[in-house]
């Protein structure tokens, strides 16, 4: 097992090639009414292993569960039966601190808006997350500017986001999710706000970042961007319809 460190936090084990990085066992997520009665049940005792280094597109028609999956997969959320495994580790197990440290930690975010803060130049909106995890200046500027090299950014450190064309924007988005050196990349509908071309652009960003070892969780209802993944899981009525390796 490889190990992964950063300052002053606790040590994530990182599984070997091969190994499930994120493990669902016999996992739901019911929604109740303030009476106690169910009122939806969301995720119905759904069992899947995401290898390390794997790129998964996760899709389903409105209600299928997507959502909620996505928001267990990235710790937003907890199940209400069943196991979720990250590393080894069982959030379910976790209280709220140490679920959000390890979050910050361990996933990264990347949403279908850029969600940048205008006054902030494009290093400080990808230092964001290092401020909150109480990392030194110094750090917080190598590690940014090292992410925004990863996405063909190191020009335009110094520029603010209304400076930036969409693509770029999301790619910005990219690197502050990728500065905290996660585990996973989360990404829901990363391209959703691109026209086809900047898009394209994006995707080839994450084609990249997968290409060096990055495993990569998207949500999509983009049949085209699906096919790009290595595996496409669909959803339907919160139980696992197909998973599939596209040819």
């Amino acid at each position: 097992m490889t190990t992964l460190a950063t300052p002053g936090s606790h040590k994530a084990s990182l599984p070997d090639a091969g190994q499930a990085i994120a493990e669902l066992r016999g996992l739901s997520k019911t929604y109740y009414k303030p009476d106690g009665s169910i009122m939806v049940e969301a995720l119905r005792s759904v069992d899947m292993a995401i290898p390390r280094g794997q790129y998964l597109a996760i899709m389903g028609a409105s209600g299928s569960g997507k959502s909620t999956l996505m928001n267990v997969l990235g710790c937003l959320d907890r199940p209400t039966g069943g196991k979720y495994l990250v590393a080894g580790r069982d959030v379910g197990g976790m209280d709220d601190e140490e679920l959000s440290v390890f979050r910050g930690q361990t996933i990264g975010f990347v949403f279908q808006a850029f969600n940048l803060i205008p006054q902030l130049t494009v290093e400080g909106n990808v230092e964001v997350p290092l401020f909150y995890q109480q990392i030194h200046k110094a750090e917080r500027r190598r590690r940014a500017l090292a992410a925004l090299d990863t996405v063909g950014l190191a020009d335009r450190t110094t520029h603010r986001p209304s400076e930036l064309s969409g693509g770029q924007q999301q790619r910005v988005a990219i690197a502050r999710a990728l500065v905290t050196e996660p585990l996973i990349l989360m990404a829901d509908e990363p391209t959703g706000n691109l026209d086809t071309a900047t898009g394209d652009a994006v995707l080839a960003t994450f084609e990249r970042l997968h290409a060096k070892g990055m495993t990569i969780i998207m949500v999509t209802h983009d049949d085209e961007i699906a096919k790009r993944c290595q595996r496409i899981v669909r959803l339907r009525d919160g139980l696992i319809e197909s998973d599939t390796l596209p040819s």
